[in-house]
Formats: structure tokens, sequence, C-alpha cells
């Protein structure tokens, strides 16, 4: 059913809850797992000067949140690929499912209560609204 699963990372907590889920369904469907980080530089290019240091941090953070799913997987005996990419997120995704021939993309949400429970998140809404395949949202436990 899925041979290629994509957990898109920023890092967070939320992350992490689609990590061990995304690593659950290789593992149960013997897929492949690919972790995503998007660096969205764009956000930062109005700096004057700064900017470029400021984008690499992030690479740098993206290195270490990918690093992070792929020794999970690692633990779990599930092969895994790890990519840091730059530009706007949602899109980014959209372009690695479309690029790598993923079955099943695996986001995380924030655990929020009263109105803001309506709201996923702006990239994973988007992701969820605009994808070719499906996309599980793993609810990150109000508790972390």
């Amino acid at each position: 059913m899925y041979a290629e699963i994509l957990v898109p990372t920023d890092g967070s907590p939320a992350s992490d809850a689609a990590i061990e889920h995304a690593i659950g369904l290789a593992d149960r469907y013997d897929a492949r797992l690919h972790a995503l980080y998007v660096v969205d530089g764009a956000a930062y290019s109005s700096l004057e000067a700064g900017a470029e240091v400021v984008v690499e941090a992030l690479e740098s953070e993206g290195e270490k949140a990918t690093k992070r799913v792929a020794d999970a997987a690692d633990d779990a005996g599930i092969e895994c690929v790890t990519s840091v990419t730059s530009g706007t997120a949602y899109q980014s995704i959209h372009d690695y499912v479309d690029e790598h021939g993923i079955d099943v993309v695996v986001m995380g949400t924030h655990g929020r209560k009263g109105i803001g429970r309506y709201l996923l998140g702006s990239v994973t809404e988007r992701v969820v609204r605009t994808s070719d395949v499906p996309v599980l949202t793993v609810r990150q436990s109000t508790d972390e």
C-alpha cells in the first residue's frame, strides 16, 4: 500500500509525534521513510545583512532535525532518506512528493484547545487541502 512515506519535520514536538507514526507505518508496510526539512529563506530576505547567516543556521537546524528522524528510523530498522531544501514549505513538500513518488505524507499538528483546535497550522492545512496523495495528520498531545 505504502512504499514511500514522507515526514516533513521542523524539529518541533508536533513533528516528533508524526515521526513516531511514520516509522510505525514504514515498519508495517516495509516502506522507505523520507525526512524533509524546508528552509523558507524568503521569510528572511528583507534583512539587509544577516539573512545569509539566518539561512545557514536554519539549514544547520534542518540537518539536525532530519538526522533525528534518520536515527530513529535506523533504530527501528527502517531505511530513511533525508533532505534539506529551500522554498515555500507547502510547495516544497508537494514538489518532493512528485519527484520521489511519495505514497503518503505524515505531518504533525499542534494540540490546541478552544478555537485553536480548529486550526491545523498553516503548512499542514495547505498540504492537506492541496495534496494529491493521502496526508495523515498526527496531533501533538496537549501534554507535550
